[in-house]
């Protein structure tokens, strides 16, 4: 998940609080968010090695990897117009947080959940880490993350991807589950659309076993109601977090009032970077079925985590790959 920062006011001459203010005002006026996708489903899909990715991921590798967070956060500036508005005032691209200090949500822990996970994965020579969660498909193999854990958003798919079910201070119970073949939304490989940042992996068998087989798998559902209740999962790795163990947070879904135009939805959580692909139950359990990802949060001080809506373009992504 992404902490997606905004312009600093030097850069556009504006107060955080008049940010503030306009956001608040243009969520006033603003339609409500779609209740489905409308968007014709489209695919992305790719064959990887798996050979190798999972000896490839040492001890210590998978210590220092680092959250994923800058290409989410892209997607998010795209998507408010501020990589345009950077742009043309000349300014870099890293940036002041928009939200202001607000009382900090401290993300319960969990003891580890045998179907969840933490993902790594490489690209352009750095090693990244995120979180998935296995589901039920026809293969009885296929992983669960956000977009931004699978391809950059436009660009390249990503390399060396391993699904480490019930991750735990290090520890790998069920072993390291090397992909074989990554699909995403061709709204998200085409366009690094955040609306779409859904993506799955299919793992090669582990000792003669399929995943499900060996640690289970959620159900999951598309084109839901809105505004239902979550408890959402990851493994954190950006400060205060380490990354180390599983942790969740809980609460009902409401639209993302910053960029109204969108599906996302956002339930109060102060996970960071590294959750990011963590699996959003509907209820209160881990035990319901799996609805959305964490994909990204405004600024350092966020306190909330916002999540793609599952409508027909990703149930199709899903269904592709629960199928190959």
């Amino acid at each position: 998940m992404t902490r997606t920062k905004s312009l600093a006011t030097s850069l556009l001459s504006l107060s955080a609080a008049a940010i503030l203010a306009l956001s608040a005002a243009g969520s006033a006026t603003a339609a409500p968010a779609p209740a489905e996708d409308k968007s014709a489903p489209s695919v992305t899909g790719t064959a990887v090695e798996s050979a190798g990715a999972a000896d490839y991921w040492t001890a210590d590798r998978m210590l220092t990897a680092v959250p994923a967070d800058q290409r989410a956060n892209r997607a998010v500036q795209r998507s408010l117009g501020l990589d345009r508005a950077l742009a043309a005032k000349g300014a870099p691209a890293s940036v002041e947080p928009l939200a202001a200090k607000s009382p900090v949500l401290k993300a319960a822990s969990e003891s580890p959940v045998a179907h969840i996970g933490k993902i790594f994965f490489t690209q352009g020579g750095q090693n990244y880490v995120c979180s998935g969660n296995s589901v039920a498909a026809t293969n009885k193999s296929t992983v669960s993350t956000a977009g931004h854990c699978l391809n950059e958003g436009p660009g390249a798919f990503v390399t060396n991807f391993v699904f480490v079910p019930a991750y735990n201070n290090g520890a790998a119970p069920y072993g390291k589950w090397a992909a074989k073949a990554l699909y995403a939304p061709a709204q998200w490989t085409g366009q690094g659309n955040i609306q779409y940042d859904t993506g799955f992996a299919v793992v090669s068998p582990l000792n003669g076993r399929t995943l499900a087989d060996t640690v289970g798998a959620s159900g999951v559902q598309f084109n839901a109601a809105r505004g239902l209740t979550y408890k959402a999962f990851g493994y954190p790795a950006a400060s205060p977090f380490n990354g180390q163990t599983l942790k969740s947070c809980a609460g009902t879904a409401t639209n993302d009032t910053v960029n109204p135009g969108g599906t996302t939805q956002g339930i109060p959580c102060d996970m960071t970077g590294g959750s990011s692909g963590g699996p959003w139950f509907v209820g209160s359990s881990s035990t319901g079925k799996q609805n959305s990802v964490n994909s990204y949060g405004y600024g350092q001080n966020s306190t909330k985590m916002y999540g793609p809506y599952w409508g027909t373009v990703i149930q199709q992504t899903y269904a592709t790959a629960a199928a190959s």
